[in-house]
């Protein structure tokens, strides 16, 4: 019997990995999600969390570099799985700076784009963009699709983008791009879902906490 197809969902930090595994249906099917933490230390600790209880477990594993974390992650997945059952690949990146603000597939001059974006955010990005790579090196078939973190705020108006800097900086892209979008734009969704009429027509301060955190005020369903 041939393996259901899924999609994998990826979302790379500087030294861990988080994913989810998702059954390619209408709707989508969360059937697991994890993550690989402490990448580059001497242990790194592979976590996981599933309907079944062999998909539930935590151990020690060795992840010295990101490419050995997605070897590590996709070899388990191919055994739980099949060798075929990934369709695709979805990657949060934190950074589209001006170009890019809807979800697209990952190609080789997106990939040469977001190096030069790298400086916006040097922590980040540099580790996002070897995780596309690493995946491009073991199934170079395989679409992958970035979708950016900064695309929710793409919009902003233009008063609200400007940093008090000369122009010839927000020339070469040094302006207020924002961040947390892609958990601000759920958010937003889950407020509409819920019946609140003041996610499309009304105003809304959103807030994002975590190990980053920011605020969001958004006016008739738009960054404002």
């Amino acid at each position: 019997m041939k393996p259901a197809p899924h999609i994998l969902t990826i979302n790379g930090g500087s030294s861990s990995i988080k994913f989810g595994l998702f059954e390619a249906a209408d709707p989508l099917k969360r059937v697991l999600d994890g993550s690989i933490d402490r990448i580059g230390q001497p242990e790194a600790s592979f976590r996981a969390k599933g309907t079944v209880s062999e998909d539930t477990f935590s151990h020690i594993v060795k992840a010295l570099d990101h490419t050995k974390a997605v070897a590590i992650l996709m070899d388990w997945i191919e055994q739980r799985n099949g060798q075929d059952a990934i369709v695709a690949v979805g990657h949060r990146v934190v950074h589209g700076g001006p170009n890019y603000s809807a979800p697209q597939r990952i190609t080789v001059e997106m990939v040469a784009e977001l190096k030069k974006l790298s400086p916006f955010d040097p922590e980040h990005l540099p580790e996002e963009i070897l995780l596309t790579e690493a995946f491009h090196r073991r199934f170079s078939s395989l679409p992958q699709v970035a979708c950016f973190d900064t695309a929710f705020h793409h919009d902003l108006p233009r008063v609200a983008r400007m940093l008090p800097i000369p122009r010839r900086y927000e020339a070469q892209g040094v302006r207020r791009y924002g961040f947390h979008g892609l958990s601000y734009a759920y958010l937003m969704e889950e407020l509409v879902r819920l019946g609140d009429m003041a996610a499309s027509k009304g105003r809304v301060v959103l807030a994002h906490l975590g190990n980053g955190a920011s605020l969001a005020a958004v006016l008739n369903g738009k960054r404002n």
